[in-house]
């Protein structure tokens, strides 16, 4: 899809902190991330949301959402992951394009956490990026 930035990062025409890739999915650093390590995992081909997304291809989303989760509480020290699907406007989806949030929580973060969703800024994404491709070898 021409207008979508996530096809655009796909092809590379547009840049990215690409920390997760295979032959179906590709997973890069948000660029207003809640947390550290905030990272989103988006099928290559694209999909609006959960209507245009084919199971196989959810499943991997999770999937490799479970590695990129392992990872973040190796090199991050997250105690926990959240893993959010926003599909359609009403939910919050503002890239129309489906995508998987990996999340990197820690304890006692909930005012962190609630200030991140509005600052959406944390930490040195390309150290970050650099520590989690190292765990997720592809």
């Amino acid at each position: 899809m021409s207008d979508c930035i996530f096809c655009a990062i796909v092809t590379g025409a547009a840049p990215a902190r690409v920390v997760y890739r295979d032959e179906h999915l590709l997973g890069f650093l948000d660029i207003r991330p809640i947390t550290a390590g905030h990272t989103l995992l988006i099928p290559r081909e694209h999909a609006v949301g959960l209507a245009d997304l084919p199971p196989e291809t959810g499943a991997r989303m999770f999937q490799a959402g479970q590695r990129v989760a392992a990872a973040m509480k190796t090199t991050l020290d997250a105690d926990g992951v959240n893993l959010a699907l926003n599909d359609g406007k009403a939910a919050f989806q503002t890239v129309f394009h489906a995508h998987l949030h990996v999340v990197p929580r820690h304890s006692g973060d909930k005012l962190r956490f609630a200030k991140g969703l509005i600052t959406r800024r944390a930490g040195d994404p390309d150290a970050i990026a650099e520590a989690l491709r190292t765990e997720l070898p592809h």
